[in-house]
């Protein structure tokens, strides 16, 4: 024991001091290793920090309060809930015919508050609030900031809490956003006349995006819905809810959350959510059981499953890298480990000394990667918590978990240093001595497990991609295929060696020289295997969805065209010089103004709370509705009939959503909407109205329903009745087929709108562009609208805008990086190794350019292998994923067509799309650039060295 003791010690000192020798060597393998230890221990890190127990969720939940009492959208309607109070549903079940929403007031809200208990009321509702750069939808808030039931609900930044009328305190982030400061004066759109005063900032520590002001109870929400209505606007609906503290210690207890149900009444309970009931004493869950969402057992074991292997593959590359850096450092000490067995040393003693040089620089790894990545993320946690949105509670460090992640890294340097340990303690005293390497004898067990790896893993990706076994087997039959591909990695290597007869001199040498140092090549050119391969994996897999949803995008205008539409009740008023504001700062082709009709008030729209406002309806004759939409209960028509119905043409879905289906305006709009066909211009030119809608007419007539009783119309509907109304018949010319109308259901002329006692207000315009509308345009454009006051929506359809170019862009820079990064150490261990080699073409005469030649098609060898077989072996996993979401999505969709309630569903389109321009980019750029920049590096001379002694 003590023998094994002072060797182990010596092994270690001898390591020790070859690293420090080696500085550069070592510092390359150092950084290797502590890069990803760096990136884990921050990540760790910041994730414990981030994640909030249930006490601090609670606390930022409730402040100091027992529970919170909400309203549920039902009005006093009772109710079930979950014991969190996450999911909830009427008593009964949505299915329930008589459930439907209604506005919760604040009597039923105080009736739930149990008597002699400590409240306070949090109101809120959203506003348009005036800001130096036009206007911001804002959160406005009032709250009892004095109360202590508040207490950790907001935080103070500076300046003061609000105190009195007129004044209100700002988030940080709706600072930030309007240009505002503590001490401006802010309005509402609309309510001018209204002017409070920021006194302080402050933030919401679990929303630090939100954009919000705060003003004490009754000073700001009333007077400004009254200031808003008095000028025409939408009012502020407020929510109120109310925190609660009990004067117990129980706390708000689950049956007083029962309690509060009945009244229709929804509860967060500190007490329920830290001891909550069992799922037997839930009712939500006895009614609708597939609410209960609860935490699954094998999703969690699928997510520990992925960590595994995210940091399996990274103790992977990390070894792929380093283990070449010692084992050429195990050659250049070569002499150094003869002269150890020359005294007595055995084999024993020669792998100890070189893997205690993978333990002496992993554990240096260890404590720098783990320092840096606690530094890290202290000095980035300002950042990071702004990313996430909310603030750490503080910095939770788990010592167990940070020295795991350390041991990652010990454990990964005496990985990589095996392989090295092995072959030096194979090689003999005297060819230590004398500096031959000898001959090497290949493995041929490593190939025939990596052949049978590949066609086993790509068998388990391809039958899991088939049959019914989930993403996790295609994932992990890719997986052992690549990891037998990087075991085939020696032999392929051999193989691109047979393309050098047909190569240039600096070319050639190169490739020879890799060919014959598989020992240093192969594990860079597996590195680089492994990066590429994820690389195209993902890239093909984003480019498929890319394609998926080009497919299914739908344009809303034709390409280029551009509409205006008002937002709001009252905005008819300013629609005119909108449309003015258009055509001046915009360069408008043709513009079609449309209105809309009106049924009460002009002020009033479709959606008009309004009880003194009805709307205008089209309704579809009885005998040309779907049935499957008109069946309370599709499920017994059976598949069949479904199957037979979906291709009946009053089931097909050719509508698309528009506020207003039917539209006032001349055939201007038709030209706008490319709608070319000349007796659907003609027809609207004579006065007669055009339907895109032929569900809608029946023997060439259309019926349009002036509702005026919305409670009467709401009533029919809940029977399923049509409501009723005053009808307006018009005979129609139907459009073609093939016309797209891009959600408009019928175009009304003006002169038939006329002819027809209907009363129209105006709504907006349809418009073509002569050229693009440029950013300054548009923002013209916007300030105008501010000025005149509009609610309105501009679009300009741009088409199919794909949103994953950067992530493909980031993705190849990545594998580029790490494909050059993983070349250039291959040929700096090459140049290591075989300064003998370049010393002697220098002796023979090649001219100084040779050497600088030789490392750039060294580099640029290395990350060509590396390159071609990452992409063979990324495609496999890509295509198993695709094709596994294609049979899922396939499924999904027939029992949604079988259920009856897919019917308007199309069939899912997943198509398989390979990224040629990105591999094109990994191919020739990669290489190139690698061998480029490896050559600019590289010195191109070096110092003869004197003759070795005899």
């Amino acid at each position: 024991m003590k023998s094994w003791y002072h060797s182990w010690v010596a092994a270690i000192r001898i390591a020790r001091r070859d690293a420090w020798r080696s500085k550069g060597r070592s510092l390359l393998v150092l950084s290797m290793i502590a890069l990803p230890i760096l990136g884990v221990s921050a990540a760790d890190l910041t994730l414990r920090s981030a994640e909030l127990t249930t006490e601090q969720r609670m606390d930022r939940t409730l402040g100091r309060a027992d529970a919170k009492l909400m309203g549920s959208g039902l009005g006093a309607a009772p109710l079930l809930q979950s014991p969190t109070g996450d999911n909830y549903a009427p008593v009964g079940g949505y299915q329930d015919g008589r459930v439907r929403s209604a506005p919760d007031s604040a009597n039923h809200m105080a009736t739930a508050v149990p008597a002699g208990t400590e409240s306070v009321k949090d109101s809120s509702g959203h506003a348009r609030m005036r800001t130096r750069h036009g206007i911001l939808d804002t959160q406005v808030r009032e709250l009892d900031t004095r109360s202590r039931l508040v207490e950790g609900l907001i935080t103070l930044d500076r300046g003061r809490l609000p105190e009195r009328a007129g004044e209100v305190a700002a988030t940080t982030n709706f600072l930030e956003s309007s240009g505002l400061y503590v001490g401006s004066t802010v309005v509402a759109r609309g309510a001018e006349q209204l002017k409070f005063k920021i006194v302080g900032a402050y933030e919401l520590p679990g929303d630090l995006n939100a954009d919000q002001l705060l003003a004490p109870p009754g000073t700001l929400l009333t007077p400004l819905d009254r200031a808003l209505v008095a000028g025409g606007f939408q009012g502020v609906p407020v929510e109120d809810v109310h925190l609660v503290k009990l004067a117990g210690g129980d706390g708000f207890t689950w049956n007083m959350v029962k309690q509060a149900n009945t009244k229709g009444v929804l509860v967060i309970s500190r007490a329920v959510v830290l001891d909550p009931p069992a799922d037997s004493e839930v009712p939500l869950y006895k009614q609708e059981p597939q609410r209960n969402f609860g935490g699954s057992a094998a999703y969690e074991a699928a997510a520990l499953a992925a960590a595994a292997t995210v940091v399996g593959l990274a103790m992977l590359e990390v070894c792929l890298l380093a283990g070449p850096a010692f084992a050429v450092g195990a050659r250049r000490s070569r002499r150094q480990l003869g002269l150890v067995g020359a005294n007595g040393g055995d084999r024993r003693h020669i792998r100890a000394i070189v893997l205690s040089g993978g333990l002496v620089i992993g554990a240096a790894a260890a404590v720098i990667g783990s320092v840096l990545g606690i530094l890290l993320t202290i000095v980035l946690r300002p950042v990071l918590e702004e990313q996430l949105g909310e603030r750490f509670p503080g910095l939770d460090f788990r010592p167990l978990e940070l020295l795991g992640i350390a041991l990652l890294a010990v454990l990964t340097g005496l990985l990589a240093a095996i392989a090295p340990a092995v072959t030096a303690s194979r090689q003999t005293v005297l060819a230590s001595l004398t500096g031959r390497r000898g001959v090497r004898r290949a493995n041929r067990v490593l190939p025939v497990l990596g052949l049978i790896a590949v066609a086993a893993g790509a068998a388990i990706a391809l039958y899991g991609a088939v049959a019914d076994m989930g993403f996790v087997v295609v994932a992990a039959g890719s997986a052992l295929a690549e990891l037998g591909l990087v075991a085939l990695t020696p032999v392929l290597v051999g193989l691109f060696g047979r393309a050098g007869r047909w190569l240039p001199l600096s070319p050639r040498l190169a490739l020879r020289d890799a060919v014959r140092n598989r020992g240093r090549t192969a594990p860079a050119v597996a590195a680089v295997l492994a990066a590429v391969a994820g690389t195209v994996a993902v890239a093909t897999f984003q480019q498929s969805q890319e394609a998926k949803e080009r497919h299914e995008y739908t344009a809303s205008l034709p390409y280029g065209v551009g509409s205006m539409t008002s937002d709001q009740a009252g905005g008819f008023q300013t629609v005119p010089a909108v449309r003015q504001a258009l055509s001046r700062e915009l360069p408008v082709g043709v513009r079609a103004d449309t209105d809309r009709i009106v049924v009460g008030r002009p002020g009033c729209d479709r959606y008009s709370e309004d009880r003194g406002c009805g709307r205008a309806e089209v309704i579809v004759p009885k005998d040309q509705r779907c049935p499957l939409w008109e069946s309370d209960d599709p499920d017994s028509l059976g598949p069949e009939k479904i199957r037979q119905l979906r291709q009946d043409w009053r089931c097909k879905d050719q509508q698309r959503y528009n506020e207003y289906g039917v539209l006032v305006a001349d055939e201007k709009l038709l030209t706008a909407l490319a709608v070319d066909d000349p007796a659907s211009v003609g027809a609207l030119k004579a006065g007669k109205p055009v339907s895109f809608n032929r569900q809608q007419v029946k023997d060439g007539k259309l019926t349009i329903r002036l509702i005026t009783d919305m409670d009467k119309a709401e009533e029919a509907g809940s029977r399923g009745e049509d409501p009723p109304g005053q009808d307006k018949v018009f005979a129609v010319h139907q459009a073609p087929e093939s016309a797209e109308s891009y959600g408009i259901d019928l175009v009304l002329p003006p002169a038939a709108a006329k002819a027809a006692g209907l009363r129209t207000a105006p709504y907006g315009a349809y418009f073509t562009l002569d050229g693009e509308a440029g950013t300054e345009q548009r923002q013209r454009l916007d300030g105008e609208i501010d000025r005149l006051g509009a609610e309105v929506s501009v679009h300009i359809e741009k088409g199919y805008q794909g949103g994953d170019s950067l992530t493909l862009l980031a993705l190849s820079l990545f594998a580029g990086l790490v494909t050059i990064g993983a070349a250039g150490i291959a040929t700096g261990l090459a140049q290591a190794d075989a300064e003998a080699d370049l010393k002697t073409l220098a002796a023979v005469g090649a001219p100084p350019r040779v050497r600088r030649t030789l490392s750039g098609f060294q580099c640029g060898v290395v990350a060509a292998m590396g390159v071609v077989l990452g992409s063979a072996a990324g495609v496999l996993p890509a295509i198993g994923l695709k094709l596994t979401e294609r049979r899922e999505q396939l499924s999904f969709w027939e029992e949604a067509v079988a259920g009856g309630w897919g019917v308007a569903t199309p069939k899912p389109f997943v198509p398989i799309v390979i990224p040629w321009e990105t591999l094109a980019g990994l191919l020739v750029l990669v290489p190139v650039g690698a061998a480029l920049l490896a050559a600019l590096v590289t010195r191109s001379s070096g110092a003869l060295a004197r003759r070795a002694a005899g």
